[in-house]
């Protein structure tokens, strides 16, 4: 029996459906947290958040919120861990499909060793192997120090929305010995997709383009001006650059962070593609 035009279109619909399915992204900086930070104020908004980030293909999330800084004494781990359980127990009880885990977006502070050591502020997914640093937009500071010495406690850094970090491009040679120090690069998938304007955009497929940034996660605070841009992402990486090295950024190396594991280097998918 022939089938019918109709048929194969609801097929292809199907399979395209069942592809997007298996797109499983991993998502190591968001504001999701009810009333802690900058994100969500309230749990309705909250909850219109993580429904955003599961309808984007994120499977699991890291809750950053903001700590130390302008936070100090705001969101130390013991609260930000209460949260989280709160609003899993919350997220299950719904339709929602998304798992969070604590972390924090740690603003730079020669403090930090020392808080992690009595428990104050968190790692990222609170596995004691990576932490995500926020740097000072517009004042350029060598933290080789600090890198350094997390490094000696075996923890590696994760330096947020480097594209954001105006000098941070002006500094090659600095920023080459902070990858040495074992930090790595992350860049927002909305920058990628334009969100934040042409420069900031530009500096954020530098950094991919040139093998630094080996992470893209949404640091979404909203759903509206900051929303999760995850997908779009996906799909311009992989226009640009190819699918591997989209998977890469976007699903193995944030993976890799939640769950300890080595992130791998960017540079071996680049030049893969360049020598397609």
């Amino acid at each position: 029996m022939m089938r019918s035009a109709n048929d194969k279109v609801v097929d292809a619909q199907n399979s395209r459906l069942k592809k997007r399915r298996r797109l499983q992204f991993a998502d190591i900086h968001c504001h999701c947290l009810p009333g802690l930070d900058d994100g969500p104020a309230t749990m309705a908004e909250s909850f219109a958040l993580c429904r955003r980030l599961a309808n984007e293909g994120i499977a699991t999330v890291v809750a950053t919120p903001h700590q130390l800084g302008r936070f100090e004494g705001c969101n130390e781990a013991a609260r930000v861990r209460e949260a989280v359980r709160s609003l899993n127990e919350s997220l299950g009880n719904s339709d929602i499909q998304l798992k969070v885990v604590p972390g924090g977006e740690v603003r730079v502070d020669e403090r930090i060793c020392e808080l992690l050591e009595t428990d104050e502020i968190l790692t990222l997914a609170d596995g004691g192997r990576y932490i995500l640093l926020e740097l000072p937009h517009q004042v350029f500071i060598d933290i080789e120090p600090l890198l350094t010495e997390l490094a000696s406690m075996g923890i590696q850094s994760v330096i947020s929305h480097a594209e954001k970090i105006t000098p941070l491009a002006a500094q090659p040679k600095v920023l080459l010995r902070w990858l040495e120090h074992s930090a790595h690069l992350q860049i927002t998938a909305s920058s990628l997709v334009g969100d934040f304007g042409l420069e900031v955009q530009r500096a954020a497929w530098h950094f991919l383009t040139s093998g630094r940034a080996t992470l893209v996660a949404t640091d979404s605070h909203d759903i509206n001006g900051r929303r999760p841009q995850m997908r779009a992402a996906f799909e311009h990486i992989s226009a640009r650059l190819g699918k591997d090295l989209a998977h890469l950024v976007c699903i193995e190396n944030p993976s890799r962070v939640i769950n300890g594991q080595d992130i791998l280097p960017v540079s071996l998918y680049n030049q893969q593609e360049a020598d397609r």
